[in-house]
């Protein structure tokens, strides 16, 4: 499932990527997130890395998946990804979250991209993820007023 979202917002790119670098502050606008928690990278691991918990209501369901990401590339202010890289081993599915910034109208244009690599088709979740990633730029938007 590959999930992307553009919104321009007011503040210059280098302020734009400050914020979505980080996955502590992803609960403050990316609702699926409810906690984010830096953790120990590993010997593998080639940038930091986070215990991100994800949270999904589809209907009368919640379910609630934890996720171990590093940030995988950097190049600010332009460029920032996050993929899964869970410590142990076993099969996991992709998650990958890129953002895009670049200057735009005294601005910044932000792209959230999300490529989530899962098997199994759970009924609502494309619809919940690109409604969630459409939500999170505006209130991405409304923080860095």
């Amino acid at each position: 499932m590959e999930l992307s979202s553009t919104a321009h917002l007011k503040a210059p790119p280098d302020r734009v990527f400050a914020e979505v670098a980080n996955l502590d502050t992803y609960p403050g606008w990316l609702g699926i997130v409810s906690g984010a928690r830096r953790v120990d990278a590993t010997e593998t691991d080639v940038g930091p890395a986070w215990s991100m918990d994800l949270v999904g209501r589809i209907g009368p369901l919640r379910r609630t998946k934890t996720l171990r990401m590093v940030r995988v590339e950097a190049r600010p202010p332009k460029l920032v990804r996050f993929e899964r890289h869970e410590v142990g081993g076993g099969q996991n599915s992709a998650w990958v979250l890129t953002a895009e910034m670049e200057a735009a109208d005294g601005g910044s244009q932000l792209t959230i991209a999300l490529h989530y690599g899962g098997a199994g088709r759970i009924p609502g979740l494309d619809r919940l993820l690109r409604d969630e990633i459409a939500k999170a730029t505006k209130r991405l938007a409304k923080r860095l007023r």
